[in-house]
């Protein structure tokens, strides 16, 4: 299998050594940009006074990181400690009160209550009338159990959010203004509806009868993914929430406990990276963006997904906390963008990507064998995520360069699985087959960067890091730059080999049975 083919390990330690090494110089080219131009006018509105007795500075151009761990670090901890709390205060009365086998059966419904009540008490009973019309809506449409039906209804509800007049009109709902409010608003209702097609889609599943609406109100109201997700879809939240047996396995809770200490410590190194390398401030400076060298771009590029991904997997990780103390097993947090060199696997949200991959991208494109249904299973998938994402320029071009390469992996793995390039790498073997891989995955990796960082920054940062390192930055910026990620593919597929040799062991080796003994007796002393 090529997923297990080893190399020689000095050649993995030459390729750890050129990839940190190169990590450390372009990060030294970033520190030394951020510390000479701390005083520019562009910086003064983002690079506000961080650690006083250090005389630092710190970058807080993303507002959601200052949302979620300054100014409102209060609220939301507020919010999610109450509901641990209440969810513990009933588990202890329970039993003293002889209603411990019903709080274990209807645990979900004390969830949605409590749920229910904080975002009435957070943005309003029009609100929450507002959501709970959209629920009946939905669930009105999931008794008639016709998918095409629950996706007509349920996408054109989530438009009326991302659309004009329909979402200024909704927000009037909304008595009062603070800070928070657009974010909890469009949160709130944005991954409502997507709950509600969840659970619309699944009762169409469903054979004998159909889910109530008490069911959907438990799975909407569910307060650690009210506002800001992860999504899980309803089967398998019914499944959980709905499980008598709250016993738990064994070093669950140490496994809780370690996943939440480390998130402490993510935000802790982001703290301090924000206070020394303002990798978010500096792409909106083009004018000091273009005095940068090659590999400062490359680095900055990068240095901008991975904070992504790391602010994506600390905000799920701590909501996941929360539900993993409820007994649920919630959406892991994305893949790095360090492990990805694929399309396929390329998502910032896994909650979102098991919804689309579950109803949309799976359930058109079948076993995604076909060419033709996978392309327009990649054109639906893409198409909602539009929907979802909000439609504006960035988005459609975003989509489409995404929907282009996940077809484009398909097609060129077809082409290359039949002969004659299918005989041509078998006969190289699968130690250079997994190298000719590595320089197309190390062309992916920088194909997914550049893609995704328009989405993350501007269409213009985009348009020059694929300038200077394709065209101007050729060859010396460009091979070396490539050299580089092929290092860091040649790892994440070490990482890989090993994790497929932990799920898939290889079985041990039968010695041959001598002639004349029978083949049982050759396998005993085998054993």
């Amino acid at each position: 299998m090529r997923l297990k083919a080893a190399l020689p390990k000095l050649e993995l330690y030459l390729y750890a050594a050129v990839l940190y090494l190169s990590l450390l110089w372009a990060g030294t080219w970033i520190w030394d940009a951020s510390a000479d131009n701390v005083n520019r006018k562009v910086f003064k509105k983002s690079v506000k006074p961080g650690w006083h007795y250090f005389g630092r500075k710190m970058d807080v151009a993303d507002f959601e990181w200052v949302m979620w761990f300054t100014t409102f670090r209060n609220h939301i901890l507020f919010a999610l400690a109450g509901h641990v709390i209440f969810a513990k205060v009933c588990s202890l009365i329970s039993p003293r009160i002889g209603m411990d086998d019903w709080y274990c059966k209807h645990r979900s419904l004390i969830y949605g209550l409590y749920g229910g009540l904080a975002v009435l008490v957070s943005m309003g009973g029009g609100f929450l009338a507002l959501v709970l019309s959209h629920c009946f809506i939905l669930y009105s449409v999931a008794l008639v159990k016709r998918k095409w039906i629950v996706f007509v209804a349920g996408l054109a509800s989530l438009a009326t959010f991302k659309m004009e007049p329909f979402n200024t009109w909704q927000e009037g709902f909304v008595t009062g203004y603070f800070d928070l409010q657009d974010i909890l608003f469009y949160g709130g209702s944005c991954f409502t509806i997507m709950r509600c097609m969840s659970f619309a889609l699944e009762n169409c599943e469903k054979k004998d009868g159909n889910y109530t609406f008490i069911d959907l109100l438990k799975y909407n109201f569910y307060l650690p993914f009210f506002y800001f997700g992860p999504i899980q879809t309803f089967d398998q939240f019914h499944v959980q929430a709905n499980n008598p047996n709250l016993t738990r396995k064994q070093r669950e809770m140490w496994n809780i406990t370690t996943g939440a200490l480390l998130h402490l410590g993510a935000i802790l190194v982001v703290d301090v990276f924000f206070h020394y390398l303002y990798i978010l401030t500096i792409p909106n400076d083009m004018k000091l963006v273009k005095q940068l060298s090659d590999w400062s771009l490359a680095g900055l590029a990068y240095s901008n997904l991975v904070y992504d991904w790391v602010k994506a997997a600390v905000m799920f990780g701590v909501i996941n906390t929360v539900a993993r103390l409820d007994h649920l097993d919630p959406p892991q947090p994305p893949k790095c963008i360090t492990m990805l060199y694929v399309f396929a696997e390329t998502h910032f949200d896994r909650g979102i990507n098991d919804w689309l991959c579950k109803y949309v991208y799976d359930y058109i494109g079948g076993s995604h064998t076909n060419i033709f249904k996978e392309l327009v299973a990649t054109i639906c998938t893409f198409v909602v995520t539009t929907l979802w994402l909000g439609p504006c320029e960035l988005v459609y071009i975003w989509s489409f360069f995404n929907c282009f390469g996940l077809n484009l992996e398909l097609w060129v793995d077809k082409i290359f699985s039949i002969p004659p390039f299918s005989n041509i790498e078998y006969a190289i073997g699968e130690a250079m087959s997994r190298r000719i891989r590595a320089v197309f995955g190390a062309l992916n990796f920088w194909t997914i960067v550049l893609y995704n960082i328009l989405a993350l920054n501007s269409l213009e940062f985009a348009k020059l890091v694929g300038k200077r390192l394709i065209v101007q930055g050729f060859p010396l910026s460009t091979l070396s730059v490539l050299f580089v990620t092929y290092c860091g593919v040649q790892l994440v597929k070490e990482r890989e080999r090993k994790q497929a040799f932990l799920d898939d062991p290889e079985p041990a080796a039968v010695p041959p049975t001598p002639q004349g003994m029978p083949e049982e007796v050759g396998k005993k002393k085998a054993e």
